[in-house]
C-alpha cells in the first residue's frame, strides 16, 4: 500500500527555517500531484501549497514568498522549504498525494495522507 511519511519538523524560533520531506513508499510512479496540509489544534486541515505534474506550484496567501513547495521525482520525495517562520505557522503538517488528476489543494481530493510532522514556532 501507499505510505508518505514525513520528516524534517521541530521547534524553531520566530524567523527561523525549517524544511520538510516527504517520502512516497509503496508506489512505482509518479504521483498526479501531491501537496502540503497543516492542521493547528482546534482548527480545519488547510492547504499550505500543492505542486501540479508540470511542477506548478499553488501557495496559501499566507505562506507565499516564505514557503517552496518542490519534489524530486526520482527520489519519490517531496520539500517544504519554510523560511521567515512566525508563531502562527505552528502546526502539524501533512504530505498529501493524488495519483490521478484533480487538486491537491483540496482536502476532498486528496487520496494519501502522511501522518504528520510537528512544526512549533516559538516567538
Amino acid at each position: 500500500q501507499v505510505q508518505l511519511v514525513e520528516s524534517g519538523g521541530g521547534s524553531v524560533q520566530a524567523g527561523g527555517s525549517l524544511r520538510l520531506s516527504c517520502l512516497v513508499f509503496g508506489y512505482g510512479y509518479s504521483m498526479y500531484c501531491m501537496g502540503w496540509f497543516r492542521q493547528a489544534p482546534g482548527k480545519e486541515r488547510e492547504a499550505v501549497a500543492s505542486i501540479g505534474s508540470d511542477g506548478s506550484p499553488t501557495y496559501a496567501d499566507s505562506v507565499k514568498g516564505r514557503f517552496t513547495i518542490s519534489k524530486d521525482n526520482a527520489k519519490n520525495t517531496l520539500y517544504l522549504q519554510m523560511n521567515s517562520l512566525n508563531p502562527e505557522d505552528t502546526a502539524m503538517y501533512y504530505c498529501a498525494a493524488r495519483p490521478w488528476y484533480g487538486s491537491c489543494y483540496s482536502r476532498g481530493e486528496i487520496d494519501y495522507w502522511g501522518q504528520g510532522t510537528q512544526v512549533t514556532v516559538s516567538s
